[in-house]
Order: structure tokens, then C-alpha cells, then sequence
């Protein structure tokens, strides 16, 4: 028997703020109506927050997918230490707060190491928030390389969850953490890395190529992964 599948599930952290609010919700329409509805309204808006939606992730050789929904904000070159070279191409992506708030892996890796940083609040696209702001990024390595992926605290999001830790390992596409609520979140890749989106575009977690590695030798089916190689997946990203 074929296994059931959710079209969409909901974030565990969610049920710690929809259950308050849904047994304050009972208590207002029993002692003012217009306070339950209110109240109730914020007990659906959480849910619909923490929505977690299933993803189709695509088999493109050397693709990096998008960690998370929301708009393309910029596509600069930026120093990075953990990188070779010690300098990376950085994606960033605005989320605001009817945004799909879970991030994915943009590329399978182990963790190689976990960064921490406390700080300040500021407006996810102020782009002064990429160094100042509290944020936490997980950088993974694999047979072609290093990347890493930053979540990085807003004015409204004042919590960062990260699901993983040093030595796992994660498949492209695989959820490993969510910020609460409104934020940003950056992919920092090899400067070889063909980038695929523009500032403006909107992205889909698990599901848009953001840029491919190797995209020739992709194309012509020599990428040295273990992805099936899918002619009409790269017709779609060229």
C-alpha cells in the first residue's frame, strides 16, 4: 500500500504559540466576542506561519538549490574566510512574514562546522544586517567543495532554529531549520558557481536553482556527482 504523503504539514514550534492563543481565543468569544476573533485570527496566521509544504526538489547535477522562499535581494562577491581563496559569490533572499519560514540545504555536504553570532536587530534588507545582525550559518563540504548557508535574524525574527550539528550529513532539499518570524537568508557559494537568479526574482525553497557548479560539465553529463543527469532540468535553468 502506497504510503500517504501530506501536501503540507506544520512546523513543530508552532503548536507552543497555537495552543495559548487557541484556549485564549475560547476564553474571549466566551467573554467578549470581538477578543476571540481576534485571537483566533493570530492562532490561524501561526499556523499558516510555521506551514511547512512539501517541495519537489530537482535532479540537476552540480544545481544549488534556493534554502528558502522569498526575493532575491542581491548577488555580490563578498570576502569569506571558510571558503578557498577566502572570497565567495553571496545570494542573499529577503523573507517577509507570509513567507514560507523553513530552510532546506541547498546542496548535499556533512557539516563541517557551525557559525554563531550574536548582534543586533536590524531590517532584513538593510544589507549592513549580513555582518551586524545575530546569525547563525552552517557551512557543509562535499566531494566539490564548501558552501554555507546563513540565517540571519531580522527586526521582527528574534529566533533561529538549527536542527543540525557538526559531522551530519544533509541531502539537497533536506529541511534543517527555521527563523521565527520575518527575515533573511544567504547561500555563499565558489565564485566558479554560474548564477541562475537576478535581484527581484522570487524563489522557492527546495525547489528553484539558484546556480550551478561545474555547468558544462554538467551538460554534457561528466559532473562528477551522483545525481542522474536530466537534459530537460537544465534546459530549465539555462
Amino acid at each position: 500500500m502506497r504510503k500517504y504523503e501530506p501536501i503540507m504539514s506544520v512546523a513543530r514550534p508552532a503548536w507552543k504559540f497555537f495552543l495559548p492563543l487557541a484556549l485564549l481565543s475560547a476564553a474571549g468569544f466566551w467573554f467578549w466576542y470581538p477578543a476571540g476573533i481576534v485571537l483566533a485570527l493570530l492562532a490561524f496566521y501561526v499556523l499558516y506561519f510555521f506551514r511547512d509544504p512539501r517541495r519537489q526538489v530537482p535532479r540537476i547535477p552540480g544545481a544549488f538549490i534556493s534554502p528558502a522562499d522569498g526575493k532575491v535581494v542581491s548577488v555580490i562577491e563578498v570576502p569569506c574566510e571558510r571558503m578557498p581563496g577566502g572570497r565567495a559569490r553571496r545570494i542573499a533572499i529577503f523573507l517577509n512574514v507570509f513567507n514560507v519560514h523553513i530552510q532546506r540545504a541547498s546542496y548535499h555536504g556533512r557539516v563541517v562546522a557551525i557559525d554563531r553570532k550574536p548582534g543586533k536587530f536590524l531590517n532584513a534588507l538593510n544589507e549592513k544586517c549580513s555582518e551586524e545582525n545575530e546569525q547563525l550559518t552552517v557551512w557543509l563540504e562535499n566531494d566539490e567543495g564548501v558552501f554555507g548557508i546563513r540565517q540571519i535574524a531580522g527586526a521582527i525574527a528574534r529566533r533561529i532554529v538549527c536542527d543540525v550539528k557538526e559531522g551530519d550529513s544533509l541531502e539537497r532539499g533536506q529541511r534543517y531549520g527555521l527563523i521565527q518570524f520575518g527575515s533573511r537568508v544567504e547561500l555563499f557559494l565558489p565564485l566558479e558557481a554560474s548564477v541562475k537568479v537576478t535581484p527581484g526574482q522570487k524563489v522557492r525553497g527546495g525547489e528553484s536553482c539558484l546556480a550551478l557548479v561545474f555547468e558544462e560539465e554538467a551538460r554534457k553529463g561528466k559532473f562528477p556527482s551522483k545525481d542522474v543527469a536530466l537534459p530537460r532540468d537544465l534546459a530549465e535553468v539555462g
